[in-house]
């Protein structure tokens, strides 16, 4: 059974107040009269933007598999890798679903949105049926939809996936950790920062209609939007990704990520 809303983002103490956190920085920004957080400038891929702002912090939820809550794949040999649609080591099983590029473009909010490389991005999120490798039942031992890239001399990490499922009480969305070094990533250490990002309800609709296998998400969108998501509903114009593409070509998803 998919994850749902109450047990994805809630139940956990470090849940809740990273989500309370954020809700008292964007207080204190729209008391200053200012626009609603976003990110930097980067490229054409990554979007245009006003300023250059932290991306927010968000909840990992109960299925991030750092060894925060259960699993910790990050030290496994093979967890390194661009292709994370398969799963590696002893587990064999694939992840199906259309194919999907995501890029994630690091920057140093400090040094106005300078590229950052040589830091590392730990990308995870479910699959087609809205369930998450290394958690949900029958995939337990799978650990496909995870992989770590270190950041090259223009602050990009790739990775080769499946666009995700909508499961129930979640509008679409991936999770990403981002640590200081590859080493920092790979021994589960220091992190700079951990959000999500939105996919654009347009692609959504058009994947989850159009699509096979995806049709439980279809009617899971239905019922849920990026203003009553319990993660985006405070703001997600800094994590809303630029996509283009289509579903006999496969998707290309870009964001930058000032940190």
């Amino acid at each position: 059974m998919a994850p749902g809303r109450d047990d994805h983002d809630r139940g956990l103490a470090y849940d809740l107040s990273t989500l309370l956190a954020r809700r008292r920085v964007l207080g204190l920004v729209a008391g200053a009269g200012l626009a609603s957080l976003v990110g930097c400038d980067s490229d054409a891929t990554a979007g245009t933007t006003a300023a250059c702002t932290e991306i927010s912090d968000e909840t990992a939820g109960p299925y991030p598999a750092d060894g925060s809550n259960g699993p910790d794949v990050l030290t496994q040999s093979g967890i390194v890798r661009n292709d994370i649609r398969k799963s590696f080591g002893s587990s064999t099983g694939t992840a199906d679903g259309v194919p999907t590029t995501v890029t994630l473009t690091i920057q140093d909010a400090a040094k106005d949105c300078a590229a950052r490389p040589g830091v590392a991005v730990y990308l995870w999120h479910c699959n087609r049926d809205g369930e998450y490798s290394l958690y949900s039942p029958g995939i337990e031992n799978e650990n496909y939809l995870r992989g770590v890239q270190e950041t090259d001399d223009k602050g990009t990490v790739t990775f080769a996936t499946i666009f995700p499922a909508c499961y129930s009480g979640r509008w679409p969305h991936m999770h990403f950790e981002v640590y200081p070094t590859l080493a920092d990533a790979t021994t589960a250490g220091y992190k700079l920062t951990t959000s999500q990002l939105a996919l654009p309800a347009d692609v959504c609709e058009t994947v989850y209609g159009t699509a096979d296998g995806y049709g439980a998400s279809r009617d899971n969108l239905t019922r849920v939007s990026l203003g009553t998501d319990n993660v985006f509903s405070d703001g997600y114009q800094s994590q809303l990704a630029t996509v283009t593409g289509s579903v006999a070509d496969g998707y290309r998803v870009a964001l930058a990520v000032p940190v």
